[in-house]
């Protein structure tokens, strides 16, 4: 199993919004909103990195009000 943080960059007022949404898509297992450079800190799992890929070009990009996504995949040293 592949996890990964998910930091995104929303437009001016949607952060609450782009996190309820993200919250229901699969693979997603948490999303809650932040203050910072970023808006919204996702938790995701997959089980794979290709899966992880799709996941996050295919479903998180696609969430309205989003303007960028930086994806920070968990390492075990």
């Amino acid at each position: 199993m592949v996890h990964a943080y998910i930091l995104i960059q929303t437009e001016v007022g949607k952060a609450a919004a782009v996190a309820r949404a993200i919250t229901e898509l699969d693979g997603v297992a948490t999303a809650e909103d932040v203050t910072g450079p970023y808006d919204v800190i996702v938790r995701a799992e997959a089980r794979s990195v290709d899966e992880l890929g799709k996941l996050v070009v295919a479903k998180v990009q696609a969430v309205d009000g989003i303007t960028r996504t930086l994806t920070c995949p968990v390492v075990n040293l």
